[in-house]
């Protein structure tokens, strides 16, 4: 029962956008890494917040079927932990 838990707790923190986007082979780890960094550095800048998908988008690293994929998966992840 306590890795029941354990997997579900670990599956809510750990299905992000990009790790999904990783997983199904539509951008680099090292992608995720400077689309986050941008990310941040728009936080400091006083830049508008952009979600990671848009940065992706922007770059031409994912096509908006690719970002759909994606949050569809998401949403399947979190029905499965009851989300």
């Amino acid at each position: 029962m306590g890795n029941d838990i354990d997997n579900g707790i670990s599956a809510k923190y750990n299905a992000r956008f990009g790790v999904v986007a990783v997983n199904i082979g539509f951008v680099t780890i090292e992608q995720v890494i400077e689309a986050l960094t941008e990310q941040v550095m728009d936080n400091f800048s006083d830049r508008s917040h952009r979600l990671i998908g848009e940065i992706f988008l922007e770059k031409g690293w994912m096509t908006p079927e690719q970002i759909d994929m994606v949050l569809t998966e998401l949403s399947k992840i979190k029905k499965k932990i009851g989300n």
